[in-house]
C-alpha cells in the first residue's frame, strides 16, 4: 500500500475555491479507486498550504486510478475549474510507504 500526499499551494485568498475543488475530489476519488484518506485546508499557521491525502495499493494502480479519474465526468469538470479559477500556485505529489507499525485503533 503506498499512500499519496498532494501539497498544495493555493491563492490565500481563494479558500473556498480550493474547498469547493476538495470536496469534489471527495466524491470523486472513491469512486475512481483510491481511499481517500481527507482533503486538509489551511485553518491556523501558513495560509497557502493544503494537503489531499489518499491511499493506492500500487504505482501500477495509481496509474489505472488516473486514467478512471481523467475519465471521470466530476473529475473532469474539477479539473477544468482549477485551471479555470486558478488558485492552485502549485502542486507536489509525494508517494510514501508505511514502514512503522500501526497503533492499535488505526488502519
Amino acid at each position: 500500500m503506498l499512500t499519496c500526499v498532494i501539497r498544495y499551494e493555493i491563492d490565500p485568498t481563494r479558500k473556498d475555491a480550493f474547498i469547493q475543488y476538495a470536496q469534489n475530489w471527495g466524491q470523486a476519488i472513491p469512486r475512481c479507486g483510491a481511499e481517500l484518506i481527507g482533503y486538509f485546508a489551511p485553518h491556523e499557521g501558513s495560509s497557502t498550504l493544503a494537503y489531499g491525502i489518499y491511499n493506492i495499493a500500487s504505482l501500477a494502480e495509481y496509474e489505472a486510478y488516473r486514467a478512471r479519474l481523467a475519465a471521470d465526468p466530476l473529475g473532469q469538470e474539477n479539473y477544468a475549474f482549477a485551471q479555470k479559477e486558478k488558485f492552485l500556485l502549485r502542486e507536489d505529489r509525494t508517494f510514501l510507504k508505511l514502514v512503522s507499525p500501526l497503533r492499535k485503533g488505526i488502519k
